[in-house]
């Protein structure tokens, strides 16, 4: 068993369906988790490795944590390590979007490129891991796709069809995805 320090539902349920059988994996709040876990990092590998390192202070058990952000260049890298509160309420989707469109906003179509990064960082026994995995795109002009989370109906990856993440299927995002790639060097890793 380990902790995937996370109270994302989105987060943890995609993990599962990477995952499948192969590990048991308990979120926050199975392990009795209620406080606020800090992430005021400045980075996404300070974040990652803050969370890591207080689930396993403070409950003793190894664990991952992720960190997650999407880089858009136009932006000079925003919203970066803000992008789960970029709107201005953290974890408002809705509002994150509104605020990259309004800022994208006559940016021409060749010029929205972008990246979602995922660091993970593991705590296992007293060694720390970090994995890390990326995926290029573009930011479209308006929404595509009701499904995924954050800014995956705004987010067209390179690799694919034409579609965004929103209007893919989990298997499908989850082939190609930033979380999906660190999580299989994770998993590699943990099985190796």
């Amino acid at each position: 068993m380990i902790v995937f320090a996370t109270n994302n539902a989105h987060k943890l349920e995609e993990l599962q369906q990477m995952l499948g059988d192969e590990m048991e994996i308990r979120g926050l709040s199975q392990i009795g988790c209620t406080e606020d876990v800090p992430e005021t990092a400045d980075t996404l590998e300070g974040n990652a490795r803050m969370k890591a390192d207080y689930v396993k202070e403070h409950y003793g058990l190894d664990c991952f944590a992720d960190d997650t952000g999407l880089e858009i260049d136009a932006l000079h890298g925003a919203p970066g390590v803000f992008s789960a509160r970029y709107g201005g309420v953290a974890h408002d989707s809705d509002r994150n979007i509104e605020r990259v469109l309004r800022e994208m906003e006559g940016v021409p179509i060749e010029q929205r490129t972008a990246r979602f990064r995922t660091i993970i960082c593991l705590m296992q026994g007293d060694s720390c891991h970090m994995f890390e995995g990326r995926v290029e795109g573009r930011i479209l002009t308006e929404r595509h796709g009701e499904g995924g989370f954050g800014y995956d109906s705004i987010f067209q990856p390179i690799e694919g069809d034409g579609r965004t993440f929103g209007e893919m299927a989990p298997e499908e995002k989850n082939a190609i995805s930033h979380r999906g790639r660190a999580v299989a060097q994770l998993v590699n890793y943990l099985l190796g």
